[in-house]
């Protein structure tokens, strides 16, 4: 049981009550015990025959609703680049790739496509996976790994791996921590499927081994500049320049000449001959002729040649093709080449373009596309340009050679300001809770992208987030300290939302410590409350406390009222999982006033729903429903469409406290639909367990453990112990109701482990009620009776009303004693 453990990642006792059937056996567990164990899927297709394993069934990548609703994040998978018309020769080696796809049947099918840089090995991949595409219906995926990438730190497998989970659907605060977590995750999350995954420019056999499938159906393609011998089961294909008459081939289609004559192939011959019938090299001086239709092959052949000069075939021609094409560039037209040297993450737009080379955006997006045309860049995305390794490297050494120290400083300088302004806006309509601004807030670029509403802000996040990380990074190996705290803090709504939390974290607490070494301490304490709210999320309740009371110290301490009320705010949620209503409602309150008095309306309306919660939790349901519609009024004056959701969902949670049960499952439904379309995961995870309970409540037992059984997926893997041991509490009282107290017993023990290491008191009342229900049932009177006591204390003392339902049981227990 311990080696099965360490290989799937479950803990043993989680498999150990699932031996003795005190835990039902779930698809995911199931086909992750079928890989290690190679069973053959006999364990996944048990699964498939109970309700639960059903209730766990998705598809990688759909469109529909399934039986529990659509993905809680919609699914990505299909990324892969656009293919280069011009695509020449390789025949060979694409019909060994294409005949892959019948070995992808019985056996993942792994290729390592090597050789050196510019011989087009990316090319050939992207070419074969578009021809694959019809026999990997379940995704398409490409991953940048930078194992070469001048500049650009090889990708940590770790974070591939979250990306990859979450272009399957899976929420950010779904994917688990460490590596060998996500590993198996994502091997999971692929058992069953036909997807093709494209790794691109590998550094090694251990960057590369985590991201591969392990079960039939997938085909993987790496490449990289080293042959991967030590990798396992992969066949290679060794890719060498071009033949001759590839060669010429490929520079008449990218020169967009017809058939050429005997003459002209001879002088083309010469030609890409000097520039080691490197793809790349012919790329850059075929782009030159198409501009040029006037111009005779034969003369642009025979000019070439002498630029060249006698060079030897190899890398001096490649140079000298590059430095060719460079010079033909417009002066403005290479500065911006220069500046593409200096970018710290991998690709770029003409926003950030823009920004590096203090211009206007039309005037660079002109001129990326002008450099795409060119062959200087690759267009792997509409709008979003990269250049080649090479030529990265070979713009890094210009600009280091050209431009003064100074102005490169000034360049990036001003990149950095851009992606944290935008970044900042962004998070601005990402955001889940009144936040204090930066205190180093950069001034507004010449022009940012319009980021209209929440959508906009998270498609732009996402898809800025290497560079956003990248640049992170930049600053901090430059040690420019202040910018590390103020990016990171730009970045906090959206490492909220999308995580990983784990990541987030640490983020965070190295923006901490460089704020209180600068002697910051508003900075510092932005940083600190950032922090507290990722520790929130993971469950790290103990250090959310710590860190945000240390904020309150220092924000009093600089008058910072606004911070002191959102200190106030983080406590008073504290204080609600450690079931202290009375503390948590005087630190509301106090909240309230200092919002009135600065006329902060978002946080008076996030003070007003949070106080309703605490009224809710003591049984004054009118007072909590007053306060809430407040908040929902609040909310939807000032166009906040998370925040209508967010109230509309507490008031669909005292319908269903209140026994209105049909008028709270509507509501919830409709708050359901908001957050999907709002892209909030949790928002959906909570609605879908509260639906649960109310389908639990209406005897719809099969679709109250469909939903229940999804959202403790979620709040599972997120590391939500919170949601977590909410759900399990649900699950059991159903399955108390459904299948008997025996099995329901193991839920309500796991979900008081967890609220009782984590001090979510209420939840250990729910669940030490839950457990002597079971007893009593069972027969065991005198353990229902010492348990039921000790829930009924701890009702008490957090004094909601469930106290008298459960001390009803207790004199009725004793009673018949």
């Amino acid at each position: 049981m311990r080696e099965l453990s360490r290989l799937t990642h479950y803990s043993k006792g989680y498999l150990s009550k699932i031996e003795t059937s005190e835990k039902p056996l779930t698809v995911d567990v199931a086909r992750r015990c079928d890989e290690v164990l190679e069973t053959g899927g006999v364990l996944t297709a048990l699964a498939r025959d109970e309700p639960e394993g059903r209730a766990r069934k998705t598809t990688l990548a759909t469109d529909q609703p399934s039986a529990v609703g659509p993905p809680l994040r919609q699914a990505v998978t299909h990324t892969l680049p656009r293919h280069a018309a011009a695509f020449t020769g390789r025949e060979d080696e694409l019909r060994r790739l294409l005949s892959a796809a019948e070995d992808a049947a019985a056996s993942v099918a792994i290729w390592t496509i090597d050789g050196m840089p510019g011989v087009g090995k990316s090319a050939l991949a992207v070419r074969a996976a578009h021809l694959l595409a019809p026999a990997f219906p379940d995704g398409r995926l490409f991953v940048e790994l930078h194992g070469h990438s001048p500049g650009l730190r090889p990708a940590d497998p770790t974070d591939v791996l979250a990306g990859l989970l979450a272009s399957t659907g899976m929420a950010p605060g779904d994917i688990p921590s460490g590596l060998g977590a996500r590993a198996a995750r994502w091997r999971d999350r692929l058992a069953g499927r036909k997807v093709l995954l494209v790794l691109d420019d590998a550094a090694d056999r251990d960057q590369v081994e985590p991201l591969l499938p392990g079960a039939a159906g997938c085909m993987v393609m790496i490449t990289s500049r080293r042959r991967l011998v030590a990798l396992d089961g992969a066949v290679p294909v060794s890719l060498e320049i071009l033949p001759p008459a590839s060669a010429v081939e490929l520079f008449a289609r990218l020169a967009h000449r017809g058939p050429l004559t005997d003459a002209e192939s001879s002088a083309v011959a010469d030609l890409v001959a000097r520039c080691g019938h490197l793809p790349l090299a012919i790329a850059l001086l075929a782009g030159r002729l198409a501009h040029h239709p006037a111009w005779s092959v034969a003369d642009f052949a025979a000019g070439c040649t002498a630029e060249l000069g006698e060079l030897a075939v190899g890398d001096r021609g490649v140079a000298a093709a590059f430095e060719m094409s460079y010079s033909a560039l417009p002066p403005e037209r290479q500065r911006l080449f220069r500046c593409l040297g200096l970018h710290p993450g991998a690709d770029i737009d003409a926003y950030a373009a823009a920004a590096l080379t203090g211009r206007s955006v039309q005037r660079v997006r002109a001129d990326l596309e002008a450099m795409y045309t060119d062959h200087l860049l690759d267009e792997p995305v509409y709008g979003r340009y990269r250049p080649h390794d090479l030529l990265r490297e070979y713009a890094r050494t210009l600009t280091a050679r050209d431009d003064p120290a100074e102005d490169r400083a000034r360049s990036v300088a001003r990149l950095l300001d851009y992606y944290e302004h935008t970044a900042r806006i962004a998070g601005g309509l990402l955001i889940r809770f009144a936040r204090n601004a930066s205190p180093d807030v950069v001034a507004a670029p010449a022009a940012a992208p319009a980021l209209p509403d929440r959508a906009a802000a998270l498609t732009w996040m996402r898809a800025e987030q290497a560079n956003l990380l990248a640049c992170l990074a930049h600053a901090t190996a430059l040690g420019r300290h202040r910018r590390v705290v103020s990016l990171t803090s730009a970045l906090a709504p959206w490492l909220l939302l999308d995580g990983p939390w784990e990541q987030a974290a640490v983020l965070h607490r190295a923006a901490c410590a460089v704020a209180g070494d600068c002697g910051d301490p508003a900075a510092q304490a932005t940083a600190l409350q950032d922090l507290a709210r990722v520790c929130y999320m993971l469950g790290e309740y103990g250090e959310a406390r710590a860190v945000e009371e240390h904020a309150l110290a220092l924000v009093r301490r600089l008058g910072d009222r606004f911070g002191e009320a959102t200190a106030l705010q983080i406590l008073a949620r504290l204080d609600i999982l450690d079931g202290d209503p009375a503390s948590a409602a005087d630190a509301l309150e106090r909240q309230l006033d200092i919002v009135g008095e600065l006329g902060h309306r978002p946080g008076e309306a996030s003070a007003l729903q949070d106080l309703a919660r605490v009224r809710a939790m003591t049984g004054e349901y009118a007072e909590a429903e007053r306060l809430q519609a407040r908040a929902l009024a609040s909310y939807r004056d000032l166009g906040d469409s998370l925040g209508e959701a967010t109230a509309l969902f507490e008031l669909g949670r005292l319908r269903r406290m209140t026994a209105q049960h049909a008028a709270a499952t509507q509501l919830l439904e409709h708050v359901l639909h908001l957050y999907r379309n709002l892209g909030d995961p949790l928002g959906q995870a909570n609605c879908l367990q509260e639906l649960g309970r109310l389908h639990h409540r209406s005897g719809d037992h099969h679709r109250a453990a469909e939903l229940l059984e999804r959202a403790l997926g979620w709040y599972r893997d997120a590391g939500d112990v919170h949601g977590e041991a909410e759900a399990l509490n649900s699950r059991a009282a159903l399955l108390a109701d459904t299948v008997g107290p025996s099995q329901a017993l193991p839920g309500h023990r796991e979900a008081l482990t967890l609220a009782r290491r984590a001090r979510i008191r209420m939840e250990e009342a729910r669940a030490l009620e839950g457990i002597a229900r079971c007893l009593a049932v069972r027969g065991e009177r005198a353990g229902a009776l010492t348990v039921l006591a000790e829930a009924v204390s701890l009702y008490r003392r957090i004094g909601t009303p469930e106290a008298g339902r459960a001390a009803d049981l207790l004199k009725e227990l004793t009673a018949s004693r």
